[in-house]
């Protein structure tokens, strides 16, 4: 557990429908109204606990929506919680609007790109919060403000298909997938679509220039959608070769299907996604219930289910994973703030260059 602790130090430091009512959430779909919160009993501990409502938006799969709701439901009988759910541009490009309308629906936020915390405290549009859990997050938080902390670790790898490629043939670096050997069978996320790819994208520009994906391009790299998306072009034989998530990959390799994941030699690139609470919940003791909730042993494992690493050093990794201790320290390193300052300027340069 230290080696795992000091591994993620070292890298930090350098720093995808429902019906209305239900408790899942779907591709770019509410699950009940996104009005916001209702008051409750605004109590999380003693007497009957949290009531009333509770939205939360976030770009964590709907499996793991439909997995966790009944645990929530058991631990807040009184409390509803409802959601929102769509991949982190979907999701955040609600709140920008609903921010500007100044009619927040969200309580909770749990998306993927860190950066937006960023934004979104320098706004001043986050609850500091100081979690009863905090001191078990051994990742990304806001150790200075309270206002956000890592819940979930995702890991942008690469992924082949093994009715396709020999591991001995398989590619070790993202360097490697410029080289001819790959021409026209590397698929890529599309980070105007997905928080995660925003920072694959943001973290090999800055490691090899924006050569990297001009050679990306020149090699008949395709840009797939969103990682469900690529996930599906993978499996079927599509292409031989994804940059996809770990926890898509880990997934359906699970089931049986023909994939197999390569842990970058040139640094996985790690997204330790965090929580958040907004200023303009009507129901804040809820929802650092909620923050208390997720981020407990109960809550982790929970993720861990859904294929991600736990931020907390006592719940294991997900079946299958290398632990995060082994790739932390090979990183690649992201500055948070700077993507948080220059996110559209990825964008657009990734589509001036790759097309969309």
């Amino acid at each position: 557990m230290l080696s795992l602790i000091l591994a993620l130090s070292v890298f930090l430091s350098g720093c995808g429908g429902s019906s209305s009512g239900s408790n899942t959430g779907g591709s770019g779909s509410p699950a009940g109204s996104t009005s916001g919160s209702t008051p409750g009993s605004g109590s999380s501990s003693g007497g009957s606990g949290p009531s009333g409502s509770l939205m939360i938006y976030t770009s964590i799969y709907p499996d793991i929506i439909n997995l966790v709701s009944p645990e929530l439901e058991k631990a807040f009988p009184n409390l509803k919680v409802e959601w929102f759910q769509g991949g982190t541009e979907q999701v955040t490009a609600k709140l920008a609007a609903e921010i500007e309308a100044g009619k927040i629906g969200a309580d909770l936020l749990m998306v993927a790109d860190p950066s937006y915390y960023v934004y979104l405290k320098d706004q001043d549009l986050l609850l500091p919060y100081k979690s009863e859990n905090f001191d078990a997050v051994a990742v990304d938080k806001d150790t200075e403000d309270y206002a956000y902390t890592g819940v979930r670790i995702s890991n942008v790898v690469i992924g082949y298909n093994t009715n396709l490629v020999k591991p001995e043939d398989a590619p070790k670096t993202f360097r490697e997938l410029t080289d001819p050997k790959w021409k026209d069978q590397v698929v890529i996320v599309d980070p105007t679509l997905s928080g995660t790819a925003l920072v694959s994208t943001y973290a090999l520009s800055e490691k090899y220039g924006w050569e990297y994906f001009e050679q990306l391009r020149d090699n008949g790299a395709v840009i797939g959608g969103g990682n469900s998306s690529v996930e599906t072009k993978l499996v079927t034989g599509e292409f031989a070769v994804a940059v996809i998530l770990e926890e898509n990959l880990l997934k359906v390799k699970d089931r049986g299907e023909p994939v197999e994941v390569v842990y970058p030699e040139d640094g996985v690139i790690i997204v330790p996604s965090p929580i958040g609470i907004l200023k303009t919940t009507q129901n804040a003791e809820a929802a650092k219930a909620v923050v208390d909730w997720w981020l407990s042993t109960e809550g982790q494992k929970a993720i861990v289910t859904g294929w991600m690493h736990s931020v907390r050093t006592d719940v294991q990794s997900p079946k299958g994973a290398k632990p995060l201790a082994e790739f932390a320290p090979g990183a690649i390193k992201v500055d948070w703030k700077d993507l948080a300052s220059r996110s559209g300027e990825v964008k657009d340069k990734f589509v001036e260059i790759m097309g969309k």
